[in-house]
């Protein structure tokens, strides 16, 4: 990493500790991230997607470590079958009561989590330290962005930092299952 990509990332992890939005690309499309702790900053982000805060949102982050509170009480064989498939293009719904703020959950009592693969956002994730709310980074009925430059088309100033880099050239957002069941809720 060159010293101008460890500035812009320190500088994007310092904005999203004081409550600040900020688009980067991917696995796959290009996204809009805040801290999950800062309901303003999440509820920022159902606004500019137009998103009802009733559907929630998901989590990423770089390591399962940060996620054990979460995962301890999963079955043993579905704990397994979740940290099997990380770090990857997984995103699984956990039962979730108390690991997610309720503004991240919406109306469940559960929290989608997935562990990244791809280096910036893993790297975002590090420096801020700890869980980012990851959504795609377009107004609803839009399609998500897949460059900057249409990220900045949806947003323009209403975003605090475009962090520049390369989409992880996956074609789909993260497969979404469910870890007690198993099931698909959304092919990738």
């Amino acid at each position: 990493m060159t010293e101008l990509s460890r500035y812009r990332l320190r500088y994007a992890a310092d904005l999203l500790r004081a409550g600040g939005v900020v688009c980067h690309p991917t696995e796959a499309v290009w996204g809009l991230a805040c801290v999950p702790e800062n309901a303003a900053a999440v509820a920022r982000i159902c606004t500019l997607k137009r998103r009802d805060p009733e559907k929630g949102l998901l989590l990423v982050t770089d390591s399962v470590d940060r996620l054990q509170a979460l995962l301890a009480p999963l079955p043993a064989s579905r704990r397994e079958a979740v940290l099997e498939s990380w770090p990857g293009p997984y995103t699984w719904v956990i039962p979730d009561e108390e690991f997610a703020p309720s503004w991240v959950r919406g109306r469940f009592s559960s929290v989608a989590v997935r562990v990244t693969d791809h280096p910036l956002t893993a790297a975002l994730c590090k420096a801020v330290g700890g869980c980012l709310v990851s959504t795609s980074a377009n107004p609803a009925s839009l399609e998500p962005a897949r460059s900057q430059q249409q990220a900045e088309r949806y947003f323009a100033g209403a975003v605090n930092y475009y962090l520049p880099g390369r989409l992880g050239g996956r074609r789909q957002p993260s497969c979404i299952r469910d870890a007690l069941s198993g099931d698909t809720l959304r092919s990738a």
